[in-house]
């Protein structure tokens, strides 16, 4: 009997047990975990999409340009599409600006005393274009210019042309030395005291006039200049002669 006992007893405890799972099964918490996961508010799909990658670049539309980008075009700098140049890649003839450099106006007064003596007077030389340059002999740009200018001189000299440098305030035997050096064959005048570049604005050395046979200033220009230019400048004082480089 006592052993009838004892297993009713245990069989009385596993349903008691079994009873008690069941309860807490149903009606306590929920100790499994949860269907979703909070990541910022985000289910496990919205995770997933979020770190999904970027679509490849062949399928991301490419941006249209801006309307600032394409309104600076200019459609005359563009190449056309049979590749012939572009009707701007010529420049037209650069036209002189009035009042600049005199131009437009009379030749200020230059008389001035010439290297290896005598005097040199622009009032003089009218009826003939003169080409004058206002220089220095430490500037480079003088000194690369002088030869091409000897080389103008020569062959537009049956057309009426008189060259003339200024050499600014500098010693006869400095500027003797440097127009030995570069061979020009054209006069050079000593404004020795600065009165005639004062006179002229020629402030910036070396700048160039051109002016044809009545006296008017017809153009002007800071050196540095090439031989194009050079030539431009100078048919506008050689009227009917064709100037080249």
């Amino acid at each position: 009997m006592s052993k009838v006992a004892v297993v009713i007893g245990l069989l009385a405890g596993i349903a008691t047990a079994g009873l008690l799972l069941v309860a807490l099964y149903t009606f306590g918490p929920d100790l499994a975990p949860p269907l979703t996961t909070d990541v910022g508010g985000a289910s496990p799909t919205q995770v997933r999409a979020s770190a999904s990658p970027a679509p490849s670049p062949s399928r991301v539309p490419s941006a249209a340009p801006s309307a600032s980008v394409t309104a600076s075009a200019e459609p005359s700098d563009a190449i056309p599409s049979d590749g012939s140049p572009s009707p701007r890649a010529t420049l037209p003839p650069r036209s002189p600006i009035p009042g600049l450099f005199h131009v437009g106006q009379p030749a200020p007064k230059l008389v001035l005393p010439l290297l290896g003596g005598g005097t040199i007077d622009l009032a003089k030389l009218k009826g003939k274009p003169v080409w004058v340059n206002f220089m220095g002999t430490y500037c480079p740009p003088c000194r690369d210019e002088f030869p091409i200018m000897s080389g103008f001189q020569a062959r537009y000299a049956d057309a009426g042309l008189v060259v003339l440098a200024v050499d600014v305030r500098e010693d006869t035997e400095t500027v003797q030395s440097f127009v030995g050096s570069t061979g020009a064959t054209f006069d050079v005048a000593l404004d020795e005291t600065g009165a005639a570049q004062k006179a002229w604005g020629a402030v910036a050395l070396p700048v160039h006039y051109w002016i044809d046979a009545k006296g008017i200033v017809r153009d002007g220009a800071l050196g540095g200049i090439g031989p194009d230019q050079m030539a431009q400048s100078l048919s506008l004082i050689l009227p009917g002669v064709t100037v080249t480089p």
